[in-house]
């Protein structure tokens, strides 16, 4: 294709905008009804609160600032887990704060040994690595980074995709403490020798699954080979998720030390119970009628409209506007440029409804989100987990909506019938 030259804006210095975030909801303190199961030996004790750690006074100011006033369960297991050097897996519903689970501890560990701002020059040894599927994730993930580490020398970089590579290289040269990245650059870059592993002490798969399927599972276990890379013994991976199919918890144990733990949060792979689910029964010719109807019905209320195929994405979003709903699209053949306006649109409420497929189920965290329309239900039941768990998120309460067609959709019945009755 042609040369990629688009440079996203950089990000906001201000203290205000680095700490910006959105209110818990009504459920929020009904996280700690979710029963938790560790598997593994000598797990180390949950914290309760997170004064009961000895972190550093920066962080702690920085968590508060953030908006952290208690752990959620997930990060009461994951943070002494990870603080005790152990690798883990751990599963826990959409919207109850993963990233911070291993984001916490991970910059703790490094201001308590001692990591200095590395300086420029050409190749960069970041302590930690970040990996996730897509690009507007691995963004949210640095951005969340930011946060925890503003006021010390732990500097965070984010590169990913459809930007311009020089650019990117440029982000790193000025120095390289933890690298949020998608895994096709990230493979680029160690490829040009920008990036040299043997530092490398955390590496974190986010949407693990994901990330070790037919999908992804190719470069990570090309990234754990690298000849510089720490063996899985001389390195801590830990591994998040909503959903762990089994298969993938097999594949996984390949890239984890034999002790590691399993936290699972409620059941593995459950959807968010802070989503009320309807189903209906629709059949493809009256799809596109039964979405202007919920959508005049809902009125300006932010909504995600999931669809299977790109080009569908923006037939859908265009055919929406010509009835008068403003809307925007999301997928994989946009420009980033476009990509990341399409979400600013959506966010600021300019476009309340976005057409997007599954590049925008995983991880997005974006406020408001009241309701998610599958017009098009997912091949996998992960996947519709994933995808109605953009609404429901952080102890808001959240709608979704399906549309089940007999002849396309037969195969999901059963697994939704099990997620639905769980």
């Amino acid at each position: 294709g042609p040369k990629v030259t688009y440079v996203p804006p950089p990000p906001s210095d201000d203290e205000e905008a680095i700490f910006a975030r959105y209110q818990t909801g009504s459920n929020f303190d009904k996280y700690d009804e979710n029963i938790v199961e560790v598997s593994g030996l000598d797990p180390p004790e949950a914290l309760m609160s997170f004064a009961d750690t000895n972190m550093c006074h920066t962080l702690t100011v920085n968590i508060a600032k953030a908006g952290y006033s208690k752990p959620t369960p997930v990060q009461k297991y994951s943070i002494p887990i990870i603080l005790a050097g152990r690798d883990l897996m751990a599963c826990a519903q959409t919207g109850s704060g993963k990233t911070a689970a291993f984001l916490v501890p991970v910059v703790a560990q490094m201001m308590k040994d001692g990591v200095t701002t590395s300086r420029f020059k050409e190749q960069q040894e970041p302590e930690c690595i970040i990996t996730a599927p897509t690009r507007e994730l691995i963004n949210q993930i640095f951005l969340e980074a930011r946060k925890f580490v503003y006021g010390t020398s732990i500097r965070p970089v984010v590169i990913y995709g459809g930007t311009q590579t020089d650019y990117a290289i440029r982000q790193i040269k000025r120095g390289c403490n933890i690298l949020c990245a998608t895994p096709g650059r990230l493979l680029d870059i160690i490829g040009r020798g920008k990036i040299g592993l043997h530092n490398v002490k955390y590496l974190v798969l986010d949407e693990a699954d994901r990330m070790l399927d037919m999908g992804f599972g190719a470069d990570m276990k090309k990234l754990v080979s690298f000849p510089d890379m720490p063996q899985k013994d001389k390195r801590q991976t830990l591994m998040f998720s909503a959903t762990f199919p089994e298969e993938v918890q097999r594949l996984a144990a390949e890239f984890l030390k034999t002790d590691f733990l399993f936290v699972v949060v409620g059941c593995v792979g459950g959807a968010c119970s802070d989503v009320q689910q309807n189903i209906l029964q629709v059949t493809q010719y009256f799809k596109r009628d039964k979405l202007i109807e919920i959508l005049h019905r809902i009125g300006n209320e932010r909504t995600l409209v999931f669809v299977d195929t790109k080009k569908k994405a923006d037939f859908i979003a265009c055919f929406l506007c010509q009835e008068n709903i403003p809307a925007t699209s999301i997928h994989g053949d946009r420009e980033q440029r476009e990509r990341e306006i399409a979400l600013q649109d959506f966010r600021s409420g300019k476009c309340p409804v976005l057409v997007a497929t599954s590049v925008a189920a995983r991880g997005l965290d974006i406020e408001s989100v009241q309701h998610v329309i599958n017009f098009d239900l997912p091949s996998t039941i992960e996947e519709y987990v994933h995808r109605i768990g953009r609404t429901g998120r952080c102890g808001n309460t959240g709608k979704a909506v399906g549309f089940f067609d007999n002849n396309s959709d037969g195969h999901l019945a059963q697994p939704l019938i099990k997620v639905l009755s769980d």
